[in-house]
């Protein structure tokens, strides 16, 4: 299938091929499913968003009579989930108690029991009034591929698709068991959906490869050297060190087992496997012995743990002599839109996301906590990305940040403007990084 397949098209064509005219869905991450839920709304049983952190209410009038959401009770989805019902007045929210949800938080392995009953009560709820078909794996579990997307199918009942999560470690995992008693669950992977998708499609921006390849000339890998990468996610980036790099090898940790399966997958398939390995661990307790690799990287990932922590275990574990890069989201630098939009409008588009832990950095403070770690001969290299696929899911996710704040009358010149820049090839929006290289003494 072509890579300039839309996740709606893969969506529908996965459903085509398992022979279901209509199905119920569950997502985290609502631009995997907007498009459907505005082309081909019938398709859609009822419809779940679980802790979206970015949402675009408008996407999903047409099904708002089944919607459900589910927010924690602080944190981003809060504000995200009630801005969308106060638009979609007939959804349904739900609030998990007591619970903060971030746009990293592993929420259904926190609340697995209370999850799977809010969903398997909305989907019985909603199914009858629109004749759910009933369907089985009979035999047992079905796996396979279809347009790009992996399907894993299991249980007896109506159908029900579970996307994936961005950044969870156990995605659906824990609620798997119970809601495969009451409806045929088909998990949804491959690199074409969820944050894989995400980070694949950041990968393939030029400015973006820019920056790594400045980041790897920065690192100056001598050959044969062992080099780690802190968070690798889909492992885009370890595939394209061993391409600049051929002799390095590469060592790369994550804690989400998800995006560990995919990246593994995904370097088989471009014939980098050899040169990359891929472990299970934590980047605030590094499963390695002191001075054991001759460089380390992380590219934004300390913006979600204890950064200060992350950095001293890569401190711990580079040889001295060996130098250390890292890489964040900067939060306190505006964004940028190439778009024909009044002053207010830009005020309110410039605001990056904020999203980040209590102990993370996505600020300039990364320069001083490098350097307070005993690093030196720091050289900084703030880089600016730019992204100009409207279509990708980069996109989706920076611009369903900022349209959900826009009136309506706002809403309609952002349109406009955005329809014009695309009209002249001009579509594009630029962000800010903070990023930095240094020598372990």
């Amino acid at each position: 299938m072509s890579d300039e397949m839309t996740t709606a098209q893969r969506l529908v064509a996965l459903m085509d091929h398992l022979g279901l005219q209509r199905a119920h869905v569950a997502t985290q991450i609502p631009g995997d499913l907007a498009e459907l839920a505005q082309t081909a709304a019938s398709r859609l049983g009822g419809v779940v968003l679980l802790a979206p952190t970015r949402l675009d209410g408008a996407s999903f009038s047409g099904v708002a009579d089944r919607l459900l959401m589910i927010s924690g009770e602080t944190g981003l989805t809060v504000g995200t989930t009630t801005r969308a019902q106060s638009l979609l007045t007939t959804a349904r929210r739900h609030v998990l108690a007591g619970y903060e949800a971030a746009g990293w938080s592993d929420v259904v392995a926190d609340r697995a029991g209370e999850v799977a009953a809010e969903v398997t009560q909305f989907l019985g709820i909603v199914a009858p009034r629109i004749a759910m078909a009933s369907t089985g794996t009979g035999s047992g579990p079905v796996r396979g591929e279809c347009a790009g997307l992996t399907f894993n199918v299991q249980g007896e009942g109506p159908p029900l698709m579970l996307l994936p999560f961005f950044l969870a470690p156990s995605q659906w995992g824990p609620a798997i068991d119970a809601l495969a008693k009451r409806f045929t669950v088909i998990e949804v992977g491959g690199p074409h959906i969820g944050g894989i998708a995400a980070l694949e499609d950041r990968a393939r921006a030029p400015t973006y490869r820019a920056m790594f390849r400045t980041l790897v000339d920065h690192l100056a890998p001598e050959d044969g050297a062992r080099v780690l990468d802190v968070g690798c996610g889909s492992g885009a980036l370890d595939r394209m060190f061993a391409a600049l790099r051929p002799s390095v090898r590469i060592e790369a940790v994550d804690l989400n087992p998800f995006f560990l399966r995919e990246a593994s997958a995904l370097a088989a398939k471009d014939g980098t496997g050899e040169r990359i390995s891929f472990r299970e661990a934590s980047a605030t307790a590094l499963p390695y012995e002191e001075a054991t690799f001759d460089g380390a990287f992380s590219v934004t990932v300390l913006e979600e743990c204890d950064a200060d922590l992350a950095i001293a275990e890569m401190v711990r574990v580079v040889k001295p002599g060996g130098r250390i890069a890292v890489v964040v989201r900067a939060i306190d630098v505006g964004q940028w839109w190439n778009l024909d939009i009044p002053p207010e409008i830009a005020a309110k588009a410039g605001i990056p996301p904020q999203s980040v832990a209590a102990a993370g950095v996505a600020d300039r403070s990364l320069y001083r906590r490098m350097r307070q770690a005993g690093l030196t001969e720091l050289q900084a290299f703030p880089s600016m990305i730019t992204i100009d696929r409207p279509n990708g899911p980069i996109w989706r996710y920076r611009e369903d940040a900022v349209v959900p704040g826009l009136t309506p009358e706002e809403l309609r010149l952002w349109q406009a403007a955005k329809g014009a820049a695309l009209a002249d090839g001009v579509l594009m929006q630029s962000h800010v990084l903070h990023a930095a290289v240094a020598r372990k003494p």
